[in-house]
């Protein structure tokens, strides 16, 4: 049995609590600027972040069953849970019809269902069409620069964010243990220091910048910009991104902490802290929790919680559970169709 490497674990938790702190921060970024530049350098990082770290762990995509097993662990939660939040939104939002749509993601599910897309890439690019390093990365840029250019709904079944954020799954496939060592070289590390304070600044300054750039759902004429102007727009955020990951994981401990195990809850927290989120922000209680620190520390409880033993035990099993039984209804019927033809 390998050792298990430390370094991701906190990386992965301390990640999931940036996300889960830049969705508090998200009802309040329209009236305080701090807060904003606060949210702008968070989501330049948390979600690239995340996507980088998974391509790191997708090396074994060739071998024997790796599909099977994304569509196992990736694509049938975002089924399950994205009827489940068409049921939630439905009560939360006392909506008179209900609406189930499978093509566009609920909210943060886009993750999920890119995520697959992301493997399916890869194992397409690097297995099948044996693309070179450089020449991959290459058209992954290009694909994500240029796909703001299409005019349309870019974010059915996550269209737009699959290809605007490949570029950092392929590069996080392609890295090497010893690169993330290299960031936590002093040097290297006192000069990503120094590109926090002026992307905060940045963000600060330019308090009129449209947020929806860094969610990457949008075409360039919905941002209202030309495509000139959008690529430009894209691939500036894809410089900045790629530095303020590099700060992030040049401090990420390598040591084992009392937080080291939740890092491998993290996809627990992800598709359950909307509910919470979602319920906060319909809630009075937004109106009088304009608090960082507060947020800050709501995020970091909400996440121990969500990532522990008692709601992993719950929520795996339930997962595992409808797996079975979608194997079995199908199991079932192809039987029944058999047995129908032969009559």
């Amino acid at each position: 049995m390998s050792k298990r490497d430390f370094y991701f674990d906190n990386a992965k938790f301390i990640l999931i609590v940036f996300v889960v702190f830049g969705h508090f921060l998200r009802s309040y970024i329209s009236d305080n600027s701090v807060i904003f530049a606060l949210y702008v350098t968070i989501y330049l990082f948390h979600m690239p972040g995340f996507i980088l770290v998974s391509g790191y762990f997708a090396k074994s995509f060739h071998k024997k069953g790796y599909t099977k097993k994304i569509t196992q662990k990736i694509l049938l939660p975002f089924f399950i849970f994205q009827m489940i939040y068409s049921f939630f939104y439905f009560y939360l939002y006392e909506n008179k019809e209900f609406h189930l749509n499978l093509l566009v993601p609920n909210w943060s599910l886009w993750f999920l269902l890119s995520l697959f897309c992301w493997n399916l890439l890869l194992l397409i690019s690097v297995k099948w069409l044996k693309l070179k390093p450089a020449i991959l990365i290459v058209l992954s840029f290009a694909a994500g620069i240029m796909i703001g250019c299409i005019n349309g709904q870019l974010d059915v079944l996550s269209f737009a964010r699959t290809f605007i954020f490949f570029p950092f799954f392929l590069i996080g496939y392609y890295l090497k243990r010893e690169h993330f060592t290299f960031l936590a070289d002093k040097t290297v590390r006192m000069v990503l220091l120094l590109s926090i304070p002026v992307v905060f600044y940045s963000a600060y300054t330019f308090s009129d910048f449209d947020q929806r750039w860094l969610l990457g759902s949008s075409s360039f004429a919905e941002l209202d910009s030309s495509n000139v102007e959008g690529m430009m727009y894209r691939v500036g955020i894809y410089v900045v991104s790629f530095i303020m990951i590099a700060a992030f994981l040049s401090f990420v401990p390598k040591k084992k902490f009392f937080f080291t195990d939740w890092g491998r809850n993290t996809l627990y927290v992800y598709l359950l802290h909307g509910f919470v989120i979602k319920t906060f922000r319909e809630s009075e209680v937004k109106e009088s929790t304009e608090s960082i620190i507060l947020l800050l520390i709501a995020s970091l409880f909400l996440t121990m919680l969500l990532s522990s033993t008692v709601v992993t035990a719950i929520a795996q099993p339930f997962i595992e559970t409808k797996w079975s039984k979608l194997k079995n209804l199908f199991s079932h019927r192809y039987k029944q169709e058999n047995i129908s033809e032969k009559l």
